[in-house]
């Protein structure tokens, strides 16, 4: 059997073979060919060997991966895959091959650096890298956020607190039906946020056999095309549904002569797996973990001797239906402290034995959307909401993903393993959306998904995407990117409505103020309103968090390193601004003091330059750059570049307000898919399709995804280059 590997100008793959199975071979080859460091990066990941060669700093993160047990649920799912779905586990098998066969032969730069020899992929690591990749997709720690703010201030504050936090992933999507675009056939368009990594989470690619034609963005490391694709005759896409389907138990452990035993919920002691693992860290002594899974699932943090340093409260009073929409000062007693107690994590696939990887080869076979909707049956994780539609008019907008059914306390926050009432009991059915007025817009926010999840993102960026869509009776597909980059921030009104009603200010203050009431409310990266309103957003958020409300939340108990994103008091009190700005009564704070300070210490320091000046893209980096570069890169190619729009705007480039203005997360690509000729199709990523620093192909598309350019779909033979 043949397999052709074809580059066009952008260095994209375009893959062609006798069959599915040969297929998967040649973009396992590939992906190895241009992804070689960052799939060798993957593969420890998911085993938790990481440190070996990275350091310390990953020595959490293989702490957790061991501990939920990733290696061992993968392993799990792809020897249940074998036996329900053997085409799709040889599938898998043949990508895997070809990892194999080119990973050995790849040199790059990094792994001189590390000193490190690539190894082997096992069949079932694609399953591991896809659950290493969306573990915390969910924000399961969100829970543990929830049980210290209710715990130190009270029920009210889960609400109060409510946004789309710090570790989450998010995306913006829409679909423009054909009666509402230029060609008369359907447009969906997007761009999924996630950490900016580099090299990207996202890998163009246009996959051929005989049984289909794709293009898409494929994750590297997992074979097919799961999250955006189009086969010429439907095309699917999608975001993150912000549903729950993960939980956490508290667990009391107790040793006994034969290991360790969890308290059930029958009231007795049942036995629990144990054992011990070491972790290698590069220039330290190894470390060794206990790896302890219950009847719930793999204990994730503490164990019979309680978290380090302490132990875990009982759980928080529920709350009181009866109390005052006004929010109360915080108690001042605090609840007793329990006998020590453990987290475990139960997560479908570690249940049920399924990642969802029997979807992967139907998306790829899709000719309608009732194709994909059958496809979407058998995801698992993560929970997302889909779009898709077709040549002949066909429109799917639904959720797919595995939601188990049980309490409300389960979604909310740890419950107590030892009381009964907190099992699992089934799956939800996913709900499904029809369009409005010839649209669907999708942006993490409370929309169909609404029945399954907690908390979701603000409703700015999905409101402002269907503002714009109703601007025009007709879209084409080369209009779109005047939507990827709209930086309209509709979440500044409380604030400025905060600083409109002061007075007694400074003469700086004031001249501080009458420019930020000037301005578009636009996060441009070549305005000085918007630095400014930045400068002052900040330093009100480092007031209300420094306040002694809330300073029993300033240091979070010995939870791992990995979870603390989600429990840092001022990303919190940032993506929870509006809320804290517009509650009747926040906690004794006085607000209008809090505004005053900060502009006052603005206009005494205000900020030299344009928003773009410190708002700048940080990708994140298994191993950072040296200080010489890497792979003969120039210090003007390393410069990190000023960017526009803000957490709220569509284009939504998240920094920290109040800890720093550098965007970690972003768009990990952009995506427009013509329905009517696929040809007119559009994508970019952030940075280029080579992994490899100083590949021509490295950043090469850096400048169009800064402007919000888009780089042409290419089907056409005749403009590709063939590829040894």
């Amino acid at each position: 059997m043949s397999i052709e590997i074809h580059r066009d100008a952008w260095g994209i793959p375009h893959l062609r073979a006798d069959s599915a199975r040969e297929l998967a071979r040649a973009q396992g080859r590939v992906t190895a060919r241009d992804r070689a460091w960052q799939l060798e990066v993957e593969r420890h990941r998911v085993q938790g060997t990481s440190a070996a060669f990275l350091g310390a700093g990953a020595l959490s993160w293989d702490t957790l991966a061991r501990r939920a047990r990733l290696d061992g649920t993968a392993r799990r799912c792809f020897a249940a895959l074998e036996r329900r779905d053997p085409e799709t586990a040889e599938w898998v098998r043949a990508y895997v091959d070809g990892v194999n066969e080119e990973l050995p032969a790849t040199a790059a730069p990094e792994f001189t650096r590390v000193g490190l020899t690539p190894g082997r992929w096992e069949p079932w690591t694609p399953l591991g890298v896809w659950l290493a990749t969306h573990i915390l997709f969910a924000g399961f720690p969100a829970k543990l956020w929830r049980d210290e703010a209710t715990r130190h201030l009270g029920p009210e504050a889960v609400g109060l607190f409510a946004a789309d936090g710090p570790g989450t992933s998010g995306s913006n999507g829409w679909l423009v039906a054909g009666t509402r675009a230029t060609t008369g056939h359907a447009v969906l368009a997007g761009d999924p946020h996630r950490y900016i990594e580099d090299p990207g989470v996202y890998q163009q690619i246009h996959l051929v056999c005989p049984e289909f034609d794709v293009i898409g963005l494929a994750v590297p490391g997992v074979p097919g095309i799961a999250h955006f694709g189009h086969t010429g005759a439907v095309a699917w896409s999608i975001t993150n549904a912000m549903a729950d389907y993960q939980d956490l138990y508290r667990e009391r452990l107790r040793r006994t002569g034969a290991g360790v035993e969890a308290l059930g919920p029958d009231g007795t002691w049942h036995r629990a797996g144990r054992h011990t693992e070491t972790v290698e860290v590069a220039g330290e002594a190894p470390v060794e973990i206990e790896v302890i899974e219950t009847d719930r699932g793999p204990v994730i943090a503490g164990g019979p001797e309680g978290l380090e340093g302490g132990g875990v409260v009982e759980e928080p009073p529920a709350a009181d239906a009866s109390r005052s929409a006004a929010l109360p000062a915080p108690p001042s007693a605090s609840l007793p402290t329990a006998t020590p107690l453990a987290l475990s994590l139960r997560y479908p696939p570690r249940v049920t034995g399924d990642l969802g990887f029997s979807a992967l080869l139907p998306l790829l076979r899709a000719r309608r959307t009732a194709d994909v909707d059958r496809a979407f049956d058998q995801w698992v994780e993560p929970v997302n909401v889909v779009q898709a539609a077709d040549t002949e008019g066909g429109l799917l907008h639904r959720v797919a993903g595995r939601v188990p059914v049980r309490t409300e306390a389960n979604r909310l926050r740890p419950v107590p393993a030892w009381e009964p009432g907190h099992e699992w009991r089934g799956w939800h059915e996913t709900p499904r959306a029809g369009l409005r007025d010839g649209v669907a817009v999708m942006a993490n926010q409370r929309g169909p998904a609404t029945p399954l999840g907690v908390e979701f993102a603000p409703p700015h960026r999905a409101n402002r995407i269907t503002v714009l869509l109703n601007e025009k009776e007709r879209w084409s597909a080369a209009d779109m990117p005047l939507i990827h980059m709209d930086t309209h921030l509709a979440s500044a009104q409380p604030l400025l409505e905060h600083i409109e009603a002061l007075d007694d200010l400074s003469p700086e203050a004031t001249a501080v103020r009458e420019t930020i009431r000037q301005w578009d409310r636009r996060m441009a990266a070549n305005s000085g309103e918007a630095a400014l309103y930045a400068a002052v957003r900040g330093a009100v958020v480092r007031r209300l968090a420094a306040h002694p409300a809330f300073a029993a939340l300033a240091d979070p108990p010995a939870y791992p390193d990995v979870l603390l994103p989600w429990l840092g008091l001022v990303p919190r009190v940032a993506f929870a601004l509006e809320h804290l700005l517009n509650a009747e009564e926040l906690y004794g704070i006085d607000r209008a003091e809090a505004v005053r300070a900060a502009l006052e210490e603005v206009a005494a320091e205000p900020p030299r330059g344009a928003w773009g000046d410190t708002h700048r893209l940080a990708p994140w980096r298994a191993l950072p750059e040296s200080e010489s570069g890497s792979g003969g890169e120039s210090g003007s190619e390393r410069e990190a570049p000023g960017l526009s729009g803000d957490h709220d705007c569509v284009l939504c480039t998240s920094a920290v307000p109040g800890l720093t203005d550098l965007a970690a997360r972003g768009p990990a690509a952009r995506y427009v898919w013509d329905l009517a000729r696929r040809e007119d199709s559009l994508w970019v990523v952030p940075l280029g399709a080579s992994g490899t620093p100083g590949s021509p192909h490295h950043r090469d598309q850096l400048p169009l995804w800064l402007r919000g350019d888009l780089v042409p779909v290419v089907t056409d033979r005749q403009q590709l280059t063939k590829e040894d």
